[in-house]
């Protein structure tokens, strides 16, 4: 009984594996592989390998050293005249170092002793010293400027114009500042340092006063190679402004009832002249003072060059007081050293030049500079009890300046006749 079970299971086993067998049938081809499942997780990182070789060193890189300042005896290797001319400017001499205690030497000037109190030996440098006025820097690089209100610090130098013969005046008494103006009177400056390690002194310089290179930049590439490597020239008067004018261009520094200090571009900002270079009407290599010592003519062109008809018709108003145009047009509205109120006289001439012939006063009530010159300035400087002019009233000068800037109809040209042998 139990072989007959075992035989029926072992028959039926086999037509199992038979059907299977004829259901399979053949294997097909392989089908296209299937899209790339999900990036699985980053298997842990394993450990630091071993520092390889140094690989071969790369090419050499360009080296570069910047130009240096080489002082304005080396220019003048090449540049003789130009550097004769230009020292006896007054750019080279706006800062001096005191030597030995001996002081320093200018041309048409003299700066013969130092403060009350003080001798060469106490005197670092000296500011200025040409044609206006000096101040002084003591060995520790503070200004000089005394202790109280009647300690007189400044030199104002002689001037003729003003009738000073020479004076001492008070500079900022009682105080005691530090030198901070070496961005204008001095040439290669840096805000770095201490100049000779004299804690006043704000920065650090290559070479005192205004040198050929504070213009022209530092010169040792060009004297190496002055064919290739030119120097900067910069002809705009923005170049000058850098120094020649005080805070922002529309705003003059007044005090006293004069402008102050070297702003001349600041009023020439105010005028139509502005469409005018300062190169224009001057040389910088020269300067004013002296070509008017050599008795030469102290700007490159002349007020009738452009305003010849104008010049024609003010032809009668010069022969009557030798009277130039820079008299009226631009008078002696600065004060750099001195000035005389009374006489409404400075020792600087504006720029400004236009002059409004109904405006008497140059300053309003707050202490601004008025836009256009002032029958005060214009007139006055003349016409007052010690001038060589007729004192007037306000209302007369102003019905007379009305009348007197309304030329003919029919104005004749001929050759000018207006002198400007003399300027600022």
């Amino acid at each position: 009984m139990h072989r007959k079970q075992g035989f029926l299971v072992m028959l039926l086993m086999t037509a199992v594996v038979v059907l299977m067998g004829a259901c399979a049938g053949e294997i097909g081809p392989e089908g296209p592989q299937g899209p790339a499942g999900a990036q699985g997780p980053p298997g842990p990182a394993g450990t630091q390998g071993a520092q390889g070789l140094p690989g071969p060193a790369g090419l050499d890189g360009l080296s570069y050293t910047p130009p240096a300042f080489i002082g304005s005896e080396a220019c003048a290797e090449c540049h003789q005249d130009i550097y004769d001319a230009f020292s006896l400017s007054g750019h080279p001499y706006i800062l001096n170092a005191v030597a030995n205690g001996e002081a320093p030497e200018y041309p048409f000037s003299e700066v013969r002793n130092p403060p009350d109190g003080y001798t060469w030996d106490d005197i670092s440098y000296v500011i200025g010293g040409y044609n206006w006025k000096a101040q002084f820097i003591d060995q520790n690089g503070n200004l000089i400027t005394g202790a109280d209100e009647n300690a007189t610090t400044q030199f104002n130098l002689p001037n003729d114009i003003l009738d000073v013969s020479g004076e001492w005046a008070a500079y900022h008494a009682g105080e005691e500042p530090s030198y901070d103006c070496g961005t204008c009177h001095t040439t290669g400056y840096s805000p770095i340092g201490d100049q000779g390690g004299l804690d006043g002194i704000a920065g650090s310089w290559a070479f005192s006063g205004v040198q050929c290179e504070e213009c022209h930049n530092a010169g040792s590439e060009h004297a190496e190679n002055p064919i290739v490597i030119r120097p900067d020239i910069d002809r705009d008067a923005e170049a000058c402004t850098a120094c020649h004018a005080r805070g922002t261009l529309d705003e003059i520094s007044a005090a006293d009832g004069f402008i102050q200090h070297h702003d001349q571009y600041g009023d020439l900002y105010q005028s139509k002249h502005l469409v005018l270079d300062c190169v224009t009407c001057h040389d910088p290599h020269t300067g004013v003072v002296q070509l008017r010592e050599a008795d030469l003519p102290t700007v490159r062109t002349n007020c009738e060059d452009c305003h010849f008809a104008e010049a024609q018709y003010e032809a009668g108003h010069n022969e009557i007081g030798g009277v130039d145009c820079i008299d009226c047009h631009m008078p002696r509205l600065i004060e750099n050293a001195a000035s005389d109120v009374a006489m409404f006289t400075g020792d600087m001439r504006s720029h400004v030049m236009l002059i409004n012939p109904t405006q008497i006063a140059q300053f309003s009530e707050d202490g601004t500079v008025l836009p256009q010159i002032s029958l005060d300035f214009a007139c006055r400087s003349c016409h007052n009890a010690n001038g060589r002019g007729v004192e007037v009233s306000d209302e007369q000068l102003i019905s007379l300046a009305v009348g007197y800037h309304t030329p003919p109809v029919e104005t004749a040209v001929s050759e000018p006749t207006v002198n400007s042998e003399e300027a600022p």
